[in-house]
């Protein structure tokens, strides 16, 4: 964020600053005006003029800190008021949707969730829900909805939200931007889950301090998100992504999509599953207490998941060598996988990638998200919009 290049007009000047100043609270929570006005390259009296503007507007306010270092009259802090800047998040997962409303600065106002089924996947019927479930939340919490973020497990063009295909959901051709901005009557922007989940972790996550990054989110399928030089990697229309479509075992487990042996067949939900030795259609609770408990066993790790580390970690090895990411986040069900079984894929990587071994070695961590990981990214993809035009 640097100050406005001369000859720009007064009126964008000032929005430009508005904008950059809101986003520094937001991203990087309270601080003084002598600490923005470092950080943004703006002088103090232009710090002054910002900041009194929006404290008018009641989107900021001052405060004395809660701890204070020194002697003398303590510098106030510039505080973003949550309420007067809420977006909806809404996270369609395979199993269930979860929804939230998120003030500036991040923070969760409230959050609703439902289970989804065969019968309620239809994309008239999770609309007519997130549309009567948001009006819930509004309501009960008393707010103004400035803006609509979605994450969908699917391929989505990003210009208008349309999903062109999210298979573990059966959708194909959905127009979910256009329908839901429609209904809800907000500005409704749409992403691919695992792109979002990335989003979530550059702004809130493990990678705050990381330019190159991937971001893994296991459920039934594989995916993934991409930052570079800070930016998300896109491709054409929006279309990126599809890791879990690498080929990694020539002739192996038939993919839905036409192939043999991709990646998400031999690491998705149903392969863990298989790997456990339980049904493919077991619920994630339980899967998740399979996985806890064998962590407490580290003796039968090996035996039990050693193939499907293989596999874990060859995928991660082509990954790493074709991005050369700083750092990889492995997100959603990934986050419950037993220590050893990470320790021992970033050690595949570590060993086999030629990128990982020039560079240093690329950090391989899990999510301190969780499951919340593409919610946050949702309200994320919302607020970049929203941030403008406060």
């Amino acid at each position: 964020m640097t100050a406005p290049t001369s000859g720009t007009r007064p009126d964008d000047a000032r929005r430009h600053n508005r904008s950059a100043l809101l986003r520094r609270l937001h991203v990087g929570g309270p601080c003084t005006r002598a600490t923005l006005a470092t950080e943004l390259g703006l002088n103090r009296s232009t710090i002054k003029a910002v900041v009194d503007g929006l404290a008018e507007a009641g989107v900021v306010t001052e405060a004395v800190p809660s701890q204070r270092s020194g002697a003398g009259r303590p510098s106030l802090m510039v505080l973003p008021q949550p309420q007067s800047a809420v977006v909806l998040a809404v996270d369609v997962r395979v199993d269930q949707v979860a929804m939230a409303m998120v003030g500036i600065g991040g923070q969760i106002l409230g959050r609703h969730s439902w289970n989804l089924h065969r019968t309620t996947r239809l994309p008239g019927e999770v609309i007519t829900h997130v549309v009567e479930s948001a009006q819930l939340l509004r309501d009960e919490l008393a707010v103004v909805v400035s803006g609509v973020g979605v994450s969908v497990p699917g391929v989505v063009r990003r210009a208008d939200g349309f999903v062109h295909e999210a298979p573990n959901l059966g959708w194909r051709d959905v127009a979910l931007g256009q329908r839901l901005g429609a209904v809800l009557q907000y500005p409704t922007l749409v992403g691919n889950d695992a792109e979002l989940g990335a989003l979530a972790e550059h702004v809130r996550g493990a990678a705050r301090e990381a330019s190159d990054l991937v971001y893994l989110s296991a459920d039934v399928g594989l995916g993934g998100g991409v930052i570079v030089g800070g930016r998300p990697l896109r491709g054409t229309r929006g279309y990126v992504g599809e890791l879990g479509h690498i080929l990694v075992r020539p002739g192996g487990r038939a993919c839905f999509c036409g192939a043999q042996g991709c990646w998400e067949t031999e690491v998705g939900e149903p392969a863990l599953c298989r790997a456990l030795g339980l049904p493919e259609d077991t619920p994630r609770g339980a899967l998740v207490a399979e996985l806890r408990a064998l962590a407490a066993a580290p003796g039968e790790i090996d035996s039990t998941l050693g193939e499907f580390t293989e596999w874990l970690g060859a995928g991660l090895v082509t990954v790493v060598n074709m991005l050369a990411p700083e750092l990889v986040v492995l997100g959603d069900l990934l986050t419950a996988l037993p220590p050893r079984v990470v320790d021992r894929a970033r050690g595949i990587v570590h060993e086999r990638s030629l990128v990982s071994r020039a560079v240093g070695g690329t950090r391989i961590t899990v999510s301190p998200l969780g499951r919340d990981a593409r919610l946050v990214g949702a309200a994320e993809l919302a607020f970049e919009q929203v941030l403008e035009t406060i």
